[in-house]
């Protein structure tokens, strides 16, 4: 492989790291290939999720890359706390090295997601601020085919890896105005908030139903996935809070998921919100921090937001006449 990534586009303070991120991609996609027991339950990460095989390969391999590149701090989800690579570096890098690990024995979609801080003078400070205080976001999806997504604040970029490392594909991806499609997990239906049960309902309603459409459900459990799909062809994406205990603010990850996948989605066109107020306009305050998430074409988000929006009498009202399983 001669060069891990075209670079034409790419500020010039963020190209070692972003040719460390190239480099990791393609090996993590190589070893992927090359198959073996990568599903194997290794141990728990600092939220007490079970972690796999693949999931410490992947954040060993990019650890070992970016000490290399000169960065200065590194965030994993994997690792308690964040690490001093290089005390000489001025970037600062958060990230979840396997997004969507659950997916890794059945052979389905699986990812990479990073984002870029300037590196302030100790790693809380780096990390601990506004989302929109990012200077570089993206992910790499590791599928049929293994690509980059990556934002740099103007316009999202779409590289293809290739035998000689990931070329430009789309020098501005712009996501499209709409899909009649909803990614949600269906089966926490009954712990979901009114809003979330009533949007969800009439969406399924149909033509028949206050939105005269009929919609589609997806559901990969990956989010970077879930993301390429509605970067590619439009739609909505939705993990609320719920009831259940543990869930009160979601489970995705605010640093390592949510903040770079607000900045990708935004900058092609779309919104990003915890379900009422934007992502990139919280503070970041843990380094695990969690949120709800919702995301995708600009239209669906804010009428989630909407839901949200209206009386406890109104939402009542709504779910006097239908609900997810009334005939």
């Amino acid at each position: 492989m001669t060069d891990a990534i075209d670079t034409t586009r790419i500020p010039v303070p963020l190209r070692p790291v972003m040719l460390a991120l190239a480099a990791g991609g393609a090996e993590l996609a190589a070893r992927i290939r090359q198959g073996g027991d990568l599903a194997a339950q290794v141990g728990t990460n600092a939220d007490g999720d079970g972690q796999k095989a693949l999931d410490v390969i992947a954040d060993d391999l990019f650890r070992a890359r970016l000490t290399a590149a000169g960065l200065r701090f590194y965030a994993s989800e994997e690792q308690d706390q964040a690490l001093e690579l290089n005390p000489a570096g001025g970037l600062a890098l958060a990230i979840d090295p396997l997004d969507g690990s659950s997916n890794i024995d059945t052979n389905l979609t699986i990812g990479t997601i990073f984002s870029i801080y300037p590196a302030a003078d100790t790693a809380k400070d780096s990390f601990l601020r506004p989302a929109r205080q990012q200077i570089g976001a993206g992910y790499i999806i590791y599928g049929p085919r293994c690509a980059m997504m990556v934002t740099f604040g103007d316009g999202v970029q779409h590289y293809a890896l290739g035998p000689d490392g990931f070329r430009l594909v789309d020098a501005r991806v712009t996501m499209p105005d709409c899909s009649f499609e909803f990614a949600i997990n269906a089966s926490n239906y009954r712990h979901w908030s009114r809003p979330v049960r009533a949007y969800i309902d009439d969406c399924l309603a149909g033509v028949e139903g206050p939105r005269e459409t009929n919609f589609n459900m997806r559901w990969l459990a990956s989010l970077v996935a879930e993301t390429h799909r509605i970067l590619t062809r439009g739609g909505v994406f939705l993990y609320p809070a719920d009831a259940r205990k543990g869930y009160e603010r979601g489970r995705l990850r605010m640093l390592y998921e949510c903040a770079p996948i607000a900045l990708l989605i935004e900058q092609a066109g779309g919104q990003a919100t915890d379900a009422c107020e934007r992502i990139l306009d919280q503070q970041i305050t843990a380094l695990h921090d969690r949120t709800p998430f919702v995301f995708g074409s600009a239209e669906k988000v804010a009428r989630v937001a909407a839901y949200h929006d209206l009386p406890e009498t109104e939402i009542s009202a709504l779910f006097g006449h239908r609900g997810l399983f009334r005939a």
